[in-house]
């Protein structure tokens, strides 16, 4: 069975850890590019939760990963709130996925 992972600052994480999530503290990018890459080659998570802060200071990171399968990689906010990364990248995704933006139409 997959499990879920969690990457980010500790008190980001903490939360998901009553959840059963499997969660990783990484206060700086390069410890989090690490610890992704730990998950993503251990092939035993189906999601892995990320901070936007993280996932904005690492896209060449998360680029690698944009086509493969398995683990779906999600930005998601940090202790400080939302800093627009998880939208712009569902927006991105949807414009490739359909091939125009229908999430912010007028």
């Amino acid at each position: 069975m997959y499990k879920i992972g969690m990457i980010g600052d500790l008190e980001s994480i903490q939360g998901f850890m009553a959840l059963g999530f499997s969660t990783f503290e990484a206060s700086t990018p390069a410890h989090a590019a690490t610890t992704l890459s730990t998950l993503v080659k251990s092939e035993e998570y189906a999601v892995i939760f990320m901070t936007e802060e993280l996932c904005a200071a690492l896209p060449e990171e998360l680029a690698r990963y944009k086509d493969v399968p398995l683990p779906i990689i999600t930005a998601i906010p940090g202790k400080n709130g939302s800093i627009g990364y998880g939208m712009t990248a569902l927006k991105h995704a949807t414009e490739r996925a359909v091939g125009t933006d229908i999430l912010f139409q007028e």
